[in-house]
């Protein structure tokens, strides 16, 4: 995987991404990470990136010829390097919210461009002319860019092949088939009076795998009900479902009368 990020902040990138999981990951060249400043490709001596926004209005708007400069450059690193042109995202609270599927998506990809915005944002004729997708990572607003393209970054690698130290780990974890992650436990067996669940010592596989889904769909129906409603479901988890009184007899009801119908 190769990162590309056009910012006005580079160390902001460079050292995050140089710890832990994705710093080892780009020793061992699994990952590429390349970081544009903005500010190189300015037309004037200050390096000035921004000017007052047409209309009126409060803060500054980042110019497009910089922004636009910044691209092409990448695009020819890349071509030069005998790949094809890479996705462009643009981070913004006005995108698409970032979802799991969208982050295995992403993880296919050989090259992605991470545009990130400061002040009031970017003119708007060169988000027309290169950006691929909008993404926001939540419903709020960030004081630039930088901050959504480290956790995209990070939550795109745990997909690319060798990152992980345990691969399995990106399948099974949070959000995997739209449910939470089961509760997780280690040694010592018991913690100020509290004990691991007796089911996860016992090395039977199917029963723990059992425990597991049984707890991801209870902590998803308790935790993120608007996760629940996508979960596929099986006639086992209705039956076990029916012994919990925490889960409605009319929500199981309609569960099964799913599951009864031919799927198209």
């Amino acid at each position: 995987m190769h990162y590309h990020v056009l910012t006005l902040f580079p160390d902001m990138i460079t050292q995050t991404m140089s710890h832990s999981i994705t710093g080892r990951a780009q020793q061992k060249e699994l990952l590429h990470l390349q970081v544009t400043d903005i500010r190189d490709f300015s037309q004037n001596k200050y390096h000035k990136v921004d000017d007052y926004p047409y209309g009126g209005g409060a803060g500054m708007v980042m110019e497009p010829e910089p922004v636009f400069l910044a691209y092409e450059y990448v695009c020819q690193q890349v071509e030069q390097e005998g790949r094809k042109k890479p996705k462009v995202l643009f981070m913004t609270p006005q995108g698409k919210t970032l979802t799991q599927n969208m982050v295995e998506t992403y993880a296919k990809e050989e090259d992605l461009v991470f545009l990130c915005g400061h002040y009031e944002g970017i003119d708007e004729r060169v988000l027309e002319s290169i950006v691929d997708e909008n993404v926001s990572i939540g419903d709020y607003v960030l004081t630039g860019g930088e901050l959504p393209a480290l956790v995209m970054m990070d939550a795109i690698s745990r997909f690319v092949p060798g990152v992980l130290h345990n691969d399995v780990s990106a399948i099974t974890d949070t959000f995997t088939g739209s449910l939470l992650e089961y509760p997780q436990y280690t040694r010592p067996v018991q913690w100020r009076e509290k004990e691991v669940p007796p089911v996860l010592l016992s090395g039977h596989h199917q029963k723990i795998d059992q425990w597991r889904r049984q707890h991801s769909l209870l902590r998803t129906f308790t935790q993120r009900p608007d996760l629940f409603e996508k979960v596929e479901f099986t006639k086992a988890d209705c039956k076990w479902m029916r012994t919990q009184p925490v889960f409605p007899v009319d929500l199981v009801n309609t569960i099964e009368q799913k599951l009864k119908k031919p799927k198209e």
